[in-house]
């Protein structure tokens, strides 16, 4: 075990968080050095004020949505503020950027707040799992990919709220090993949306509010 232990602490971490900043970066530049079609018509409105609107105005349903879809945004930003907590303010986490990487840390969330924002982000992803597979509009698009996301991030949660106690080697090792194999898989996957989402916006902003559309 403490073979194992020294492999995922040690070179296997240092790997899947260098593919994982340089896979990253990569497709970053590759997506904003992608050039549309040159502008040829006369702007009607800004620009601007079409990146700012397409960008704020999505964070919620638009008036008279299903409310199949209100239930997705609920659920979505439970998993993604639940699971942004987590990252940021778990105890283990901030001790982990304090030794490993930054060097200095900050005040964690107390245990039992731990427990209560990963039940919410538990839910969260689960309601999302469920919405993909049960409707058939978001079935037909959901590829194996989506599917090996949500359960790598599922696993990687699930062996981290294991390994809280901290009494077993063998969990937090697990846990180590499952976030190195989410690290590996994410600029290849869907997950990339953590980045993408307000590029693609701002973009579809500019594009129509260039028009004096509202989008």
């Amino acid at each position: 075990m403490s073979s194992i232990a020294a492999f995922v602490d040690g070179p296997f971490w240092y790997f899947s968080l260098t593919v994982f900043v340089v896979g990253v970066l990569w497709r970053l530049i590759g997506l904003l050095s992608m050039r549309g079609n040159k502008e040829l018509s006369q702007p009607r409105d800004s620009a601007t004020g079409g990146v700012i609107h397409s960008v704020l105005s999505r964070f919620i349903p638009v008036a008279g949505s299903q409310s199949r879809i209100r239930v997705r945004t609920v659920a979505s930003y439970l998993f993604h503020i639940g699971l942004f907590l987590i990252l940021i303010f778990g105890a283990p986490h901030v001790a982990f950027y304090e030794s490993r990487m930054l060097g200095f840390g900050w005040t964690p969330m107390p245990q039992w707040l731990f427990f209560l924002v990963s039940a919410i982000a538990f839910l969260g992803l689960i309601v999302l799992w469920l919405h993909r597979i049960m409707y058939p509009v978001t079935r037909s698009v959901t590829t194996a990919s989506d599917h090996i996301a949500t359960g790598l991030v599922f696993w990687v949660m699930l062996t981290g709220c294991m390994a809280l106690g901290e009494s077993s080697e063998f969990l937090r090792v697990l846990h180590l090993f499952m976030a190195e194999l989410l690290l590996l898989y994410f600029p290849f996957s869907s997950l990339m949306h953590a980045f993408y989402w307000h590029v693609a916006r701002a973009h579809t902003g500019a594009h129509y509010g260039r028009r004096g559309v509202k989008v």
